[in-house]
Parts: C-alpha cells; sequence; structure tokens
C-alpha cells in the first residue's frame, strides 16, 4: 500500500477502528495498550467506540552519546530494553552507558509519568489477557519490541500490535513477532512519524490527562475512582 497522509490523528483513529477486529476484540475482551502519549487520542477513541478499557505502557528513548538524534535503545517501564545491536556495535558504544542511561530515563521520565497519568499506579493485571498494542506511527519497530517484550513478562494469552503508518520492512518483522498486526498503511520509504500527519498532534499534557479522565474505560481512572 503507498505511502498516506492523515489530516489528523483523528482521522488515524478512525482508519484503525474501521480495520480492527473489533466484535471478535469485544467477545474476547481485549485490552488496549498506548504505547506513547501521541498515541493516546487513537487508543482513547477506539476504547471509547469499542468499549473496552485501556492504558498506556510507558518507555523512554535512548540516544547514542554523541549523536543526540540517534536512538540506540529503549528501555520500558519494567526495565525492559532492546538495542539496535547494529549501531551500538558499529559506533563502539559501551553496554554500561546505555544500562546507566535506562536506569536514569525509568528514574527521571517513566516514573514522573507514571505518577502523573496513571496516578502512581502499577500496569493494569494483563496476565491471561489479550493485548492489543497501539501507536501512532511505527518506524524502526523499537518501541514494540520493547513494549512486547514487557507484555509477554506479564503472561499476557495474547500480544497483538495496531498503528496507522508502519515502515513496510519493520511491518514483515513484526509479523513474526506478534500474535497479529493491524496497520492502515506501510510505507516502502517511511520518513518519520510526523511526516504522514498534516496536523501534528494537538494535545497539551493538560489536555491528555482530561482525555484520559473523561473516559470510564481508562483503567488507571477506574482505579482512582475505586480508591476514593
Amino acid at each position: 500500500m503507498s505511502a498516506y497522509r492523515f489530516e489528523s490523528h483523528l482521522e488515524a483513529a478512525e482508519k484503525m477502528f474501521e480495520i480492527l477486529p473489533i466484535k471478535q476484540m469485544q467477545d474476547e475482551n481485549w485490552v488496549l495498550l498506548a504505547l506513547s502519549l501521541d498515541a493516546v487520542f487513537i487508543a482513547d477513541y477506539i476504547s471509547k467506540k469499542s468499549a473496552l478499557d485501556y492504558d498506556i505502557l510507558f518507555n523512554e528513548l535512548i540516544f547514542a552519546p554523541n549523536n543526540p538524534t540517534c536512538m540506540i535503545a529503549i528501555v520500558s517501564e519494567n526495565e525492559e530494553i532492546v538495542m539496535q545491536e547494529a549501531l551500538v556495535k558499529s559506533f563502539e558504544i559501551n553496554l554500561d552507558f546505555i544500562y546507566g542511561e535506562a536506569k536514569r530515563k525509568y528514574e527521571e521520565n517513566i516514573l514522573k509519568n507514571i505518577y502523573k497519568y496513571r496516578k502512581g499506579a502499577s500496569l493494569p493485571l494483563l496476565t491471561g489477557k489479550n493485548v492489543l498494542l497501539i501507536d501512532d506511527g511505527c518506524e524502526s519497530g523499537m518501541r514494540a519490541l520493547v513494549s512486547l517484550k514487557t507484555v509477554i513478562a506479564e503472561h499476557v494469552k495474547s500480544a497483538s500490535f495496531a498503528t496507522p503508518i508502519i515502515a513496510q520492512d519493520t511491518a514483515l518483522m513484526l509479523d513474526s513477532e506478534t500474535d497479529g498486526l493491524f496497520c492502515f498503511s506501510r510505507v516502502a520509504n517511511f520518513v518519520s512519524t510526523d511526516f504522514y500527519y498534516k496536523k501534528e498532534n494537538e494535545f497539551s499534557q493538560d489536555e491528555i490527562l482530561k482525555i484520559l479522565e473523561s473516559n470510564k474505560h481508562y483503567i488507571s481512572f477506574q482505579k482512582s475512582q475505586g480508591d476514593e
């Protein structure tokens, strides 16, 4: 399929909803997980339309020591790490640097986001659940891979991945790593996720909080309500 440019995250969410097996997801009570704050709107839209619960799975990118634009690894909130091994080797990057950065990113960013957007709650119980990981775009697949490692460690029943736009070679790789791959457009020469949206994600952090708190299917909101 040729590259497609979305007017906004709303259009991307609508296109995703059309290609997902919603009836099966409802029958099997799938759990949705947004893999980034930019993906929250898409996950929230699908959640409201399907009445399925969702939450956010946090992760942080790790960049090369002498190149702040070159991603070499990613760490998730349970401290799983996925590396771009070819880059790490070619740049002769010490693994101690990657583990140190992963620890720093976890403590400074991931824990902060868990407190802000999940009210300090841990990941929802995923054991035996069918999980759909959602992002607003996928170039290298690193975020999808580290998130897969995270949910597999939680003993899920199945782990699928959905994104509106994805690099074609990455889609081929994730086809064999997931229980299901749902994407609206596969791109041979992927530029960047932002390139495929005519409008950038227009939501501030406070607006994202309002989106989360307005959806009764947002799991961490359910927990906070139950604690009151």
